[in-house]
């Protein structure tokens, strides 16, 4: 080959090509020019990054797993302090009515304390009552204080009704049963307990009054004495009376003692 040839070759070879990959004009995406990092640049990236990442502790705070599992333990704990809250507590405290033969009411209550007393049931039977209350009688021409019986024939029991109190009650000496609804004793109301408890407990002895209005009855003492009168109207609480008594013909009315007036 010629010096010519060579000299052609060479121009050829220096000369910018018109396409690259079938586009003209447009030239190749230039070479990053950055250095590629070090294998000691790259270490030292990565204890930056490991460093930076929460620790066990921290990731394991926000982990959704422990927040339901502490969800359940609460919801757990409220379930058994529900089932705390209901648990049975055993028969109630009431007052029931039981039927005695007439006239055995105090021998009824004395026997069912000594039972009480020898079977060691002051747990399930508190209270033995025979209702009574004092009432003013007036007899002969005096005024005497004596106690009657409010229910002939009952006595109330304040218990915890289960089979052992049932059979301690029931067995007891001149006790006929228990006041119920097809042989099922039912207790006493609030009420009813309350309304009898302030009967028997009143401060003041009632009158007992002898006497019925339109009766004919004579007075027996004071200016009165021996006339003879129809009771008009009665005043227990005063222990009086007002009669219409006839005076001179025409009927008069006076309030006279209980204690002076006796029934014709």
């Amino acid at each position: 080959m010629d010096e010519q040839e060579i000299t052609a070759t060479a121009e050829i070879s220096l000369q910018e090509p018109e396409s690259v990959n079938g586009v003209e004009g447009e030239s190749p995406p230039a070479a990053d020019s950055e250095a590629a990092p070090t294998s000691d640049e790259l270490d030292e990236a990565s204890s930056d990054l490991i460093s930076d990442a929460p620790t066990q502790e921290e990731a394991g705070a926000a982990l959704p797993g422990d927040a339901e599992t502490e969800t359940e333990t609460t919801g757990a704990e409220q379930e058994e302090s529900q089932e705390g809250d209901g648990e049975e507590t055993g028969p109630e405290r009431q007052w029931y009515v039981v039927h005695s033969y007439s006239g055995y009411e105090n021998r009824v209550k004395k026997n069912l304390e000594q039972r009480i007393e020898s079977m060691g049931m002051q747990d399930k039977i508190f209270q033995v009552v025979v209702p009574t209350e004092e009432e003013i009688e007036i007899r002969g021409g005096e005024r005497r204080v004596v106690e009657r019986r409010v229910f002939p024939g009952y006595v109330l029991v304040e218990m915890t009704m289960d089979e052992t109190s049932w059979y301690v009650v029931r067995n007891t000496p001149a006790v006929t049963g228990f006041v119920g609804i097809e042989n099922k004793p039912t207790p006493l109301s609030a009420e009813e307990v309350e309304k009898i408890m302030k009967r028997i407990e009143a401060a003041e002895p009632q009158i007992k009054v002898s006497f019925k209005i339109g009766q004919k009855v004579r007075v027996i003492e004071g200016v009165f004495a021996d006339f003879v009168g129809l009771v008009d109207d009665l005043y227990p609480e005063k222990g009086r009376a007002r009669v219409m008594v006839a005076i001179f013909g025409r009927d008069t009315a006076m309030e006279i003692d209980l204690l002076h007036l006796e029934r014709t």
